[in-house]
Formats: C-alpha cells, sequence, structure tokens
C-alpha cells in the first residue's frame, strides 16, 4: 500500500479513537448539535476503519504465510494461503481508495440546468431545443421532475436561450459533466445545397442552492426590475408586471423569471436562479484554481470548452474528454445517456484514484 494512503488511514483510525472518548464522555450530550456532529463523523469513518483493520489483519496472514514456507513441510500450504492472502488484500486496498474519495457534497442535489443557442443562428437554436428534449427524456428516464423556469423561443423554432430546474435522487452526480460547449454537425432543414453545418449551443449544469444561501444574499446588492412579461406567441399576454429580473450589482449577474403569472412566484423563482448562478460561480473560481495544479474532468468550469461533438451524417457522439465515440447519436438524442455518463464518472474516479495515490 502506498505511504499516503496508509498515512491518511492511520490518521482516521486515530480520529475515531478520539471520537470514541469524545462521545464517551459525562457531558457528551451537553451540546446536543455538537453531539450530532461528532456521531455523523463517527458513523462515516467507521466504514473504513474496520476495512482497514481487515487489511491489517490480512497483512498479518500473508507474514505469517511468508515464514511458514521456509519450512519445506509446509511450504506447499503456505503458498496456496499467501496467494489468497494477496488476492484478499489487493481487493481490500481498491476497497479502500474507493472509500477514501472525497464524496461531492453536490452529487445529491437538484439543478438548474440551462441551454444556450451559440454560433449557428437558426440552427444552433434548433440544436438547442434538441439538446432540451434529449435531456428532458433522460429525466423521465429516471423519473426526475422538471420545470422550466424560463425560456427564450426562437423563431423557427428550438430555444434561444432555455432553463429548467430538475429535481430528482442523485440528478448533479450524473449530469455534472454536462457544462461546456456542445458542437453539432449535420444538414440543416433549411439547407437545399445539402451541405454540413457546424454550430453549437453552450450548457451550464448548476447545483441548486440552499434556500438559506438565497436568504444570505444583500438586498442591498439587488437591482430588482419588473416587466410585463411577453409570451412566445402571444400566449398568456399579460396586463400586468409579472415579470422579474434579479441583478446582483457586485457579481453583475442577471437571473429573469416570466413563465408563472405570479410576480411572487416569478420573483422567488428568479432569487434560486441567481443564488445558484452565484454558488456556481464560486465552484468555477475553485476549479480554475484546481485546474492549475492537475488537469479535471470538470475541467476549470470554462464554459467555452468544447466537450462533446454530435456527427449526424455519421452518426456518432464524440467526448473529447475522454475520447469516447459512441455510434448511437439516434438513441442518445432520445435521452439514452447512461453509458456516456457512467463512462464520464468512471473516468473522473480514476483520476480521483490517481490524485489519492500521489498523496494530494
Amino acid at each position: 500500500m502506498k505511504e499516503s494512503l496508509q498515512t491518511k488511514l492511520n490518521q482516521l483510525s486515530l480520529r475515531q479513537k478520539e471520537l470514541d472518548a469524545l462521545l464517551s464522555a459525562e457531558d457528551a450530550t451537553r451540546d446536543l448539535e455538537r453531539y450530532r456532529t461528532l456521531t455523523r463523523e463517527r458513523a462515516e469513518i467507521e466504514p473504513v476503519v474496520e476495512r482497514f483493520r481487515e487489511h491489517l489483519a490480512v497483512t498479518k496472514d500473508l507474514e505469517t504465510a511468508q515464514e511458514m514456507a521456509a519450512d519445506p513441510a509446509m511450504r506447499s500450504f503456505a503458498e496456496d494461503e499467501a496467494t489468497v492472502a494477496k488476492a484478499r488484500l489487493a481487493a481490500l486496498e481498491a476497497d479502500l481508495q474507493r472509500m477514501l474519495i472525497p464524496v461531492d457534497p453536490d452529487d445529491e442535489r437538484n439543478v438548474f440546468l440551462e441551454i444556450r443557442a451559440g454560433t449557428g443562428g437558426d440552427e444552433s437554436a434548433l440544436f438547442a431545443g434538441a439538446l432540451f428534449r434529449m435531456y428532458m427524456r433522460y429525466a423521465e428516464r429516471n423519473r426526475w421532475q422538471v420545470e422550466i423556469v424560463s425560456e427564450s423561443q426562437a423563431e423557427l423554432g428550438g430555444y434561444k436561450e432555455i432553463i429548467a430546474r430538475i429535481a430528482g435522487k442523485g440528478v448533479y452526480a450524473r449530469l455534472k459533466f454536462e457544462s461546456g460547449a456542445h458542437r453539432v454537425q449535420r444538414v440543416p432543414e433549411t439547407e437545399s445545397q445539402g451541405r454540413i453545418h457546424t454550430s453549437a449551443c453552450t450548457v451550464a449544469v448548476m447545483p441548486e442552492a440552499d434556500p438559506i444561501v438565497a436568504s444570505a444574499i444583500n438586498p442591498a446588492d439587488l437591482r430588482i426590475d419588473t416587466y410585463r412579461a411577453s409570451g412566445a406567441g402571444g400566449q398568456h399576454v399579460n396586463k400586468t408586471d409579472s415579470a422579474v429580473r434579479i441583478t446582483h450589482l457586485p457579481s453583475g449577474i442577471v437571473a429573469e423569471c416570466q413563465d408563472d403569472r405570479s410576480q411572487h412566484r416569478n420573483r422567488a423563482s428568479a432569487m434560486a436562479v441567481l443564488a445558484s448562478r452565484l454558488l456556481d460561480r464560486q465552484r468555477r473560481e475553485h476549479a480554475q484554481k484546481e485546474a492549475s495544479l492537475r488537469k479535471s474532468l470538470v475541467g476549470s468550469g470554462d464554459r467555452s470548452e468544447r466537450i462533446r461533438t454530435y456527427n449526424f451524417p455519421q452518426g456518432r457522439i464524440t467526448d473529447h474528454r475522454i475520447n469516447l465515440t459512441l455510434y448511437k447519436i439516434d438513441a442518445i438524442m432520445d435521452g439514452d445517456l447512461d453509458e456516456l455518463l457512467t463512462a464520464l464518472a468512471q473516468e473522473h474516479q480514476a483520476e480521483q484514484l490517481a490524485a489519492l495515490g500521489e498523496g494530494g
């Protein structure tokens, strides 16, 4: 086992002993909040420490078997025991490495999904619509709930921009690697010469901020404008100023919502989006610092980074970060994303394991 892993595991063993002493003290329950925090911490590290103890026991078994092998009469038996012990040690070490990978605290959060048309005009807006449908079909497969927060439809179909809230189990864990530039190569329906056009959309997946984060934003830092909701194609044209635009003055970040007839609900939705954008900005700044130290699959958070190409004439999708090409574009555009998303998650885990082995 690498020294860096051994050190981490020894530290956890010592910490468990400290926690046991703290939790068994006479005044342990005097501060109930602290007691609950310590209990949670102990519950989190206990499985790792138990597996580490098993690793130490099997290491001892291996040493005993190797000593026994010195006796010619016991050599055959000892070699069999050593083989079993080595296999068990390898499995235990792999388990321990996985258990030591830090859990992303946002993995279980709901998300705000933003898709914006980029270069390519009408074709880009149509592709934004196709991407949104792809994620909605994937959400249906997972029984996630989808709620459109704001949309700006394009004249020929699709979206100039659409923002949706997706709620369910492990949404961010599955979709967090989707942020970036998605490029499409296909023949537009309006193209009479049959030429392939290239256009792009940007996707942003942001974990939903806790309501407490939104309430902590200084009201003095906000400018709130209300206006009349336009409604695509004259749909529910409002006679009241129900649409809301909120600008966070220090950062210049803007969030708006006009999809509900109620100004109050639109304001709540815009505040939720704003809080998540502020949280996302903090995450990206942190990621940029991390990226300067080592390459990360999540990247620096740069939305302009091209992550995937959808080539319709050749029926293939290529994810450039992991050099994965799949020839099942129709299935993927219909929401069959599991193979792609699982490959991204596995590559990320491999990166984390490598970083763990470096002692980083």
